[in-house]
């Protein structure tokens, strides 16, 4: 049976091997003329496809190692984040933050720079303090924070390497509470989006904008220990019941909502790890813009919204603190992710595709990389101010172009 991602958007083309040990991993990669690292499978791009060796470091024996004194802790890189997260949690720790859905690797979600939400998180690759990487030589080789290549060598959409293990940063558990608000005015909430997304730990504003006067839905994740979701927020109240992002759509798969306070790893996600995340039969889209550009940006895509809201399921809106990663979507600024689910309609979601991504272009949208786009490769080297160091990077570390594949190659890398 070929082999899919998890939208089914997507069939790989090369042979998907799964090694037990390490030695067994640097073997395959010394002696393949091409590899790219498989995790999950949840990108919706080609990113993760070669004609040659898919490897999987799924099978790769599990490593959750806690370090209280420095608190960091080692995982491999295959694990889930809800794996990880459920294993830090039982000896009373906790990360940052979390991305929508815990089913994604700890590996790919940090090469493609993928994020969770607030104004002073990070994107999950901003808690990296070192990558274990296996060489295309199959040599193994540490990149910790302070080391002069780190800063490239995080987020670097598997170009450099298999990613085997990953030192996080890690702080004591903490308590969320989780709150859906209906209806929020979007000409209130961009009068200032800072007042509204400085509000919690964690803000998402979703709208389908069938009505494009409110955002259907705002989820409020607020640390007990911190100020408590107000009672209305803009003169709306909160959901009488639990809510889905899509409408109509049962909330049994989504994190425990209602104001009712609990561990981070259980409301930090949308959606629980046991269940199907989202819709599943569904494709992705995602640009990142400066904070200060995104109530413009939103209006823009206000204005443009009868245009693609027959094909969109949902828009949700999240902010991104910055970083000094040379890929990230938020390097150097404070951002804002302008994330769309689409309906399963490939050949109509990237007729559209063009009509938003040039209404971004005055903001200098940046695409996440594991979703879908058509932006002009140019086009998205030129708003990344490292992107020839990123370049130069791979071509010293991976001289032989081991892990470059057709999509790396499209971006110039």
């Amino acid at each position: 049976m070929a082999l899919q991602n998890w939208a089914g958007n997507l069939t790989y083309t090369g042979e998907l091997v799964s090694p037990a040990t390490r030695e067994e991993a640097a073997r395959v990669v010394r002696d393949a003329d091409a590899v790219r690292a498989l995790g999950t499978r949840h990108s919706f791009s080609a990113i993760a496809d070669t004609p040659g060796i898919l490897l999987s470091t799924a099978a790769l024996p599990a490593t959750v190692e806690i370090d209280p004194a420095a608190r960091i802790a080692r995982v491999s890189g295959g694990l889930r984040y809800g794996d990880v997260a459920e294993r830090l949690q039982a000896e009373g720790w906790a990360l940052a933050n979390l991305a929508s859905l815990p089913h994604i690797s700890v590996a790919g979600a940090i090469a493609t720079g993928t994020h969770g939400s607030g104004d002073r998180n990070r994107s999950l690759a901003g808690s990296v303090a070192g990558v274990e990487l296996l060489m295309a030589d199959g040599t193994i080789q540490w990149f910790r924070r302070g080391d002069p290549d780190f800063v490239g060598v995080v987020v670097s959409l598997g170009a450099l390497g298999v990613v085997l293990d990953v030192e996080l940063d890690i702080e004591p558990t903490y308590d969320i509470a989780q709150t859906v608000y209906e209806r929020v005015p979007w000409d209130a909430a961009l009068e200032d989006l800072s007042a509204v997304t400085s509000l919690g730990h964690s803000v998402s504003l979703f709208s389908t904008w069938a009505d494009p006067d409110v955002a259907d839905q705002l989820w409020l994740k607020a640390r007990v220990d911190e100020t408590p979701a107000p009672a209305n927020m803009l003169g709306s109240l909160p959901a009488s019941e639990p809510r889905h992002p899509l409408p109509g759509v049962s909330a049994e798969n989504c994190t425990v909502q209602g104001g009712v306070a609990g561990p981070w790893l259980e409301r930090l996600p949308h959606f629980r790890l046991g269940f199907t995340p989202s819709q599943g039969d569904e494709l992705q889209s995602e640009y990142f813009v400066d904070r200060r550009d995104a109530p413009a940006a939103i209006r823009a895509l206000r204005e443009l919204s009868p245009r693609f809201a027959p094909l969109l399921l949902v828009n949700e809106v999240r902010t991104i603190a910055a970083d000094d990663l040379w890929l990230s979507g938020a390097y150097g600024r404070e951002s804002v992710g302008l994330h769309f689910t689409w309906r399963r309609d490939e050949e109509g979601v990237r007729a559209v595709l063009p009509h938003i991504e040039n209404a971004l272009a005055p903001y200098a949208a940046r695409p996440h990389w594991g979703k879908v786009f058509t932006m002009a490769s140019a086009d998205i080297r030129a708003r990344y101010p490292r992107f020839d160091d990123a370049v130069a990077l791979r071509e010293r570390l991976d001289p032989t172009g081991t892990f470059r594949n057709a999509f790396l190659a499209a971006l110039g890398l």
